[in-house]
């Protein structure tokens, strides 16, 4: 990769803004963490272990920002105000939820009396769930790279890469995978509507890495497989429950019917982070709704007449039944449709 979506330097976290891909490649840097939370919400880091990562950091910078001529019970009590409020930037996505837990719990444990080495606590586990994203793109890429033969093409929604993680991706992780072992893989990219993030950041990515890859829009997505041009689907996801269901960026719902019609096999790849333990089903998920503007102004140009109602969930839920697979950190779980070769006809 020649391009990070963010790290850390020094007490400072560095973002590569999404926004402004593909027009500009800028990295900004935060120092606070109430400029981190609008960060999230206006999608300048997106990708639920992307932005898990970032509620990380998010909350050694805030212990930064806040521990300052306080006893240690009160930095305490304070921290977890503030991971309820990095928890509100985005409602779906369970890394974020996951990530701001595992720090303050990390924090928690600490017994000793130094006001220092408790702020060090939030950036040492900040420092070991980036590292750990790392490693488990690259072991999902691995485990995800055997479900393919050696020629086929990959459909893909929205953008589960690099620029959706710490690492090199989620579902594209099986795509740089399955190239790095000489497979000929060719993607199709959704352009993902309303922010097109198919078309902005996915083709932008693989372009990046030189991966072949073809631009559809999203009503696109059924006649090209009835053309028998796709042999496989690969999503990430923001939440997945205990039943299997699927929350991923709006349209998945629909790649995925589409690819059970024809006999596609649909996978689903996410660290185990993603897996929420909590939630029965995705009759439970929260659906995050955007603002209308997203589809009636899409990058500033007025498309719909003034006062016209819209419905802009961010997400939709794809049940168990229509998963083939998910492709995790530690190894292929089946789902609940039935296998098939790719490519089989």
């Amino acid at each position: 990769m020649n391009f990070k979506t963010l790290y850390r330097e020094d007490k400072k976290l560095v973002l590569l803004d999404q926004t402004v891909l593909p027009e500009k490649l800028v990295y900004n840097t935060y120092t606070h963490y109430r400029d981190v939370i609008p960060a999230i919400k206006r999608l300048e880091v997106r990708g639920a272990p992307a932005i898990g990562i970032a509620a990380a950091y998010a909350l050694a910078l805030a212990v930064e920002n806040h521990v300052r001529d306080v006893d240690l019970p009160e930095v305490r009590a304070l921290m977890h105000s503030v991971g309820d409020e990095i928890k509100n930037a985005r409602p779906t996505a369970v890394n974020l939820f996951w990530a701001v837990d595992r720090v303050l719990d990390a924090a928690d444990q600490y017994s000793g009396t130094s006001i220092e080495e408790y702020r060090e606590t939030f950036w040492r586990e900040a420092d070991a769930i980036l590292q750990e994203d790392i490693d488990m793109c690259e072991a999902m890429g691995r485990f995800g790279a055997g479900l393919l033969p050696d020629t086929c093409a990959v459909l893909t929604h929205c953008n589960a890469g690099a620029l959706a993680t710490g690492g090199i991706g989620t579902a594209l992780a099986v795509i740089y995978k399955a190239v790095e072992m000489g497979k000929n893989v060719r993607v199709y990219a959704d352009e993902t509507r309303p922010l097109l993030q198919g078309a902005r950041l996915t083709c932008w990515e693989l372009m990046q890495n030189n991966i072949d890859v073809t631009l559809i829009t999203d009503n696109m997505a059924g006649y090209t497989m009835k053309l028998g041009r796709i042999d496989a689907v690969i999503t990430g996801a923001d939440r997945i429950t205990k039943n299997g269901d699927v929350a991923n960026k709006i349209g998945t719902y629909s790649v995925a019917v589409l690819a059970e019609k024809h006999g596609i096999p649909f996978y689903v790849a996410a660290p185990e982070s993603t897996f929420d333990k909590h939630l029965e089903s995705g009759d439970d998920i929260i659906v995050e709704e955007r603002d209308p503007s997203e589809v009636t102004d899409g990058f500033g140009r007025r498309t719909a007449p003034d006062g016209c109602k819209v419905f802009s969930p961010a997400f939709d839920i794809t049940p168990r039944e229509l998963v083939t697979a998910y492709i995790t950190d530690t190894g292929v779980r089946e789902g609940g449709r039935k296998k098939r070769t790719v490519g089989a006809k």
